[in-house]
């Protein structure tokens, strides 16, 4: 008897400890319920606005419309889109907005578009434009006193957008380029300073930044100059700093791309604005020539070179040099309702087709240079181009775009 009685007394205790496991330590399931219940999930969340390094130099993002809230959320999670088209009748925006240069956004599914002053506008369409603000709250210092904020070009270089801008008065004996970088084509930008000074880097009115992606090699170049030379020099990969170090190190390595040797004055037969695209094996230099600013007597308007590399040389349809002036294969001019036709940007739809967006006066109104822009058709011989060579006035089918399926 004493010995089942211990037998007994043994599976009791067994029995006892069994239960009481069960009781202290809980089940995979009440684990993950525990862990979901924690207020330490909420508190140290990685999203935590407050963790953000904001800068000084940037202005606060415009609040979003519910549509574009949708579109950008939207962006993240599963949903079914279509290819869609609108039109437009030029201006697309008529106000004043010089020298566009932009980008598409493919996660937010949205254009951007930035001007002289710094101002920049935002299209879920490519056609419609909303104004935002200025991509500074206040202009950069380290110009010329009294320089204004002129030509910005923004690219997307290296996983950021980069924005390269020109400070310069009129007649400015020493105008430079600088650059600011942002997470998002919004912002908020963070200005780095010049990137150098005319003087610096030995190019009379440095202004007119344009950086290129070679989408062969990835690598980086930035094309610029206005009247006086339009040079190019290799940038490292990021796009902020020269590819060789310094800028003293950088000036000996410029190439003349196009225009007179900076020695030479200013010659309105010469060109700025340039911008460089690659497409079927050609290098495209796109040049602005002529007069931009003088209300409905501007001569402005737009040339192309190409060449096999992206230093050059340049040729145009007539096999002339692009580092002659007068050269250079017509894209567009002026007509009977736009005159000073200029200073463009391409923009690639969805779809992959390339848009031209440039700037003009209205015959109407000679104290702003208005948004315009363009499809761009290739000739026979593989030469860019707009319709008739000259801006349209009637109403065209637009870029395509992403729609969400409703």
């Amino acid at each position: 008897m004493n010995k089942k009685r211990r037998i007994r007394y043994l599976l009791f205790l067994i029995f006892t400890m069994i239960v009481s496991s069960c009781t202290l330590f809980p089940t995979s399931n009440e684990v993950e319920s525990l862990v979901s219940e924690s207020p330490s999930s909420e508190i140290y969340s990685s999203e935590d606005e407050s963790m953000e390094d904001p800068t000084s130099e940037a202005v606060s993002e415009p609040e979003l419309s519910s549509s574009e809230i949708s579109s950008s959320e939207e962006s993240s999670i599963s949903v079914e889109l279509e290819l869609a088209r609108g039109t437009y009748t030029n201006p697309v925006y008529n106000n004043d907005f010089p020298d566009p240069s932009g980008v598409y956004d493919p996660i937010q599914r949205m254009w951007f578009l930035y001007a002289t002053h710094g101002q920049y506008l935002r299209s879920t369409d490519g056609v419609t434009w909303t104004k935002l603000s200025y991509v500074f709250s206040h202009l950069p210092q380290w110009g010329t006193p009294g320089a204004g904020l002129w030509a910005p070009d923004v690219q997307y270089i290296n996983g950021q957008y980069v924005l390269y801008y020109s400070l310069s008065t009129w007649g400015d004996p020493n105008p430079g380029i600088g650059y600011a970088t942002a997470p998002k084509p919004q912002g908020p930008w963070t200005d780095h300073g010049k990137l150098f000074l005319s003087q610096e880097i030995g190019v009379n009115n440095s202004i007119d930044a344009n950086a290129f992606v070679d989408p062969n090699t990835n690598r980086v170049y930035l094309v610029w100059g206005s009247m006086r030379g339009n040079y190019m020099v290799e940038l490292k990969r990021d796009g902020l700093s020269f590819r060789v170090g310094s800028v003293e190190q950088a000036a000996p390595t410029k190439v003349r791309v196009a225009g007179l040797d900076t020695s030479t004055g200013w010659e309105v037969d010469t060109y700025e604005g340039a911008y460089i695209r690659y497409w079927n094996g050609y290098y495209y230099l796109f040049l602005s020539t002529g007069t931009c600013c003088d209300g409905l007597s501007s001569t402005y308007k737009v040339v192309v070179g190409r060449a096999t590399t992206p230093f050059g040389p340049y040729y145009d349809h007539e096999n002339r040099l692009m580092t002659n002036k007068a050269a250079g294969k017509l894209v567009v001019q002026k007509n009977d309702t736009f005159v000073g036709t200029g200073h463009n940007s391409v923009i690639d739809d969805v779809n992959g087709e390339p848009w031209f967006y440039y700037h003009a006066y209205h015959v109407d109104n000679a104290h702003r240079r208005i948004l315009l822009m363009e499809k761009i058709l290739f000739d026979e011989k593989g030469w860019p181009y707009v319709q008739g060579l000259q801006p349209s006035t009637t109403e065209q089918t637009g870029p395509y775009y992403h729609r969400v399926v409703q």
